[in-house]
Protein backbone atom coordinates (compact mmCIF):
# COMPACT_ATOMS: atom_id res chain seq x y z
CA UNK A 1 0.00 0.00 0.00
CA UNK A 2 1.41 3.07 -0.69
CA UNK A 3 1.71 5.69 2.15
CA UNK A 4 1.72 9.26 1.51
CA UNK A 5 3.00 12.13 3.76
CA UNK A 6 2.45 15.46 3.18
CA UNK A 7 4.22 19.00 4.71
CA UNK A 8 4.53 22.51 4.37
CA UNK A 9 1.70 24.26 5.71
CA UNK A 10 1.46 26.79 7.99
CA UNK A 11 -0.23 30.33 8.61
CA UNK A 12 -0.20 32.75 6.18
CA UNK A 13 -0.88 36.30 5.26
CA UNK A 14 -3.28 36.89 2.23
CA UNK A 15 -0.99 37.80 -0.83
CA UNK A 16 1.80 35.47 0.44
CA UNK A 17 3.30 32.40 -0.79
CA UNK A 18 3.56 28.43 0.88
CA UNK A 19 5.26 25.62 -0.79
CA UNK A 20 3.82 22.06 0.12
CA UNK A 21 5.59 18.53 -0.60
CA UNK A 22 4.11 15.09 -0.44
CA UNK A 23 6.24 12.45 -0.37
CA UNK A 24 5.40 9.10 -1.71
CA UNK A 25 6.48 5.33 -0.82
CA UNK A 26 6.50 2.76 -3.55
CA UNK A 27 8.14 2.03 -6.62
CA UNK A 28 5.40 3.02 -8.88
CA UNK A 29 5.33 6.77 -8.60
CA UNK A 30 6.57 7.87 -11.42
CA UNK A 31 4.12 6.37 -14.09
CA UNK A 32 1.23 8.04 -11.33
CA UNK A 33 -1.16 10.72 -12.18
CA UNK A 34 -0.59 12.66 -8.84
CA UNK A 35 -2.48 15.48 -7.75
CA UNK A 36 -3.60 17.87 -4.33
CA UNK A 37 -6.94 17.91 -3.04
CA UNK A 38 -8.53 20.55 -0.67
CA UNK A 39 -10.78 20.12 1.99
CA UNK A 40 -12.20 23.02 4.13
CA UNK A 41 -14.08 23.38 6.78
CA UNK A 42 -17.75 22.29 5.77
CA UNK A 43 -17.01 21.31 2.52
CA UNK A 44 -16.11 18.56 0.31
CA UNK A 45 -12.65 17.69 -0.78
CA UNK A 46 -11.94 19.03 -4.04
CA UNK A 47 -8.82 18.21 -6.63
CA UNK A 48 -6.99 21.62 -6.98
CA UNK A 49 -4.12 20.10 -9.00
CA UNK A 50 -2.57 17.48 -11.62
CA UNK A 51 0.59 16.58 -13.24
CA UNK A 52 0.82 13.48 -15.49
CA UNK A 53 3.77 11.86 -15.64
CA UNK A 54 5.91 13.83 -18.25
CA UNK A 55 4.92 17.11 -15.62
CA UNK A 56 1.89 18.50 -17.89
CA UNK A 57 -0.31 20.05 -15.24
CA UNK A 58 -4.07 21.09 -14.61
CA UNK A 59 -5.63 23.28 -12.58
CA UNK A 60 -9.13 23.96 -10.95
CA UNK A 61 -10.13 27.17 -12.20
CA UNK A 62 -9.88 29.18 -9.06
CA UNK A 63 -6.28 28.10 -8.33
CA UNK A 64 -5.17 28.66 -12.09
CA UNK A 65 -2.66 31.45 -12.72
CA UNK A 66 -1.74 31.30 -8.90
CA UNK A 67 -0.81 27.50 -8.16
CA UNK A 68 1.99 25.43 -9.51
CA UNK A 69 2.23 22.11 -9.29
CA UNK A 70 5.49 19.64 -10.43
CA UNK A 71 7.21 16.41 -9.39
CA UNK A 72 10.37 15.22 -9.09
CA UNK A 73 10.37 11.00 -9.67
CA UNK A 74 14.03 10.44 -8.03
CA UNK A 75 12.58 11.80 -5.06
CA UNK A 76 8.81 10.18 -5.47
CA UNK A 77 7.84 14.06 -4.63
CA UNK A 78 5.17 15.93 -5.25
CA UNK A 79 5.62 19.96 -4.51
CA UNK A 80 2.24 22.33 -4.76
CA UNK A 81 3.72 25.79 -5.29
CA UNK A 82 0.81 28.78 -3.66
CA UNK A 83 1.10 32.26 -4.57
CA UNK A 84 -0.98 34.88 -3.72
CA UNK A 85 -2.79 33.05 -1.32
CA UNK A 86 -6.85 34.10 -0.22
CA UNK A 87 -8.57 33.58 2.66
CA UNK A 88 -10.80 30.84 0.91
CA UNK A 89 -7.35 28.59 0.01
CA UNK A 90 -7.83 28.03 4.01
CA UNK A 91 -7.79 23.89 3.99
CA UNK A 92 -6.33 20.75 4.89
CA UNK A 93 -4.58 19.91 1.55
CA UNK A 94 -4.11 16.52 0.86
CA UNK A 95 -1.67 14.81 -2.64
CA UNK A 96 -2.98 11.01 -4.08
CA UNK A 97 -2.68 9.40 -7.13
CA UNK A 98 -5.36 10.52 -9.61
CA UNK A 99 -7.09 7.60 -12.06
CA UNK A 100 -9.03 8.50 -15.20
CA UNK A 101 -11.42 8.73 -13.41
CA UNK A 102 -10.51 11.81 -11.44
CA UNK A 103 -11.10 9.36 -8.06
CA UNK A 104 -8.21 8.97 -5.89
CA UNK A 105 -6.34 6.07 -6.02
CA UNK A 106 -5.51 5.22 -2.32
CA UNK A 107 -5.97 5.89 1.23
CA UNK A 108 -5.35 9.59 2.67
CA UNK A 109 -2.54 11.00 4.31
CA UNK A 110 -3.10 13.47 7.18
CA UNK A 111 -2.52 16.07 5.43
CA UNK A 112 -1.14 19.40 5.87
CA UNK A 113 -3.30 22.16 7.11
CA UNK A 114 -2.80 26.02 5.04
CA UNK A 115 -4.49 28.87 6.81
CA UNK A 116 -4.39 31.99 5.12
CA UNK A 117 -5.28 34.93 7.68
CA UNK A 118 -4.15 38.31 8.34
Amino acid sequence: QVQLVESGGGLVQPGGSLRLSCVASGRLFSILVMGWYRQAPGKERELVARVLSDGTANYADSVKGRFTISRDNAKNTVYLQMDTLKPEDTAVYYCNGIYSSSQPMFGWGQGTQVIVSS
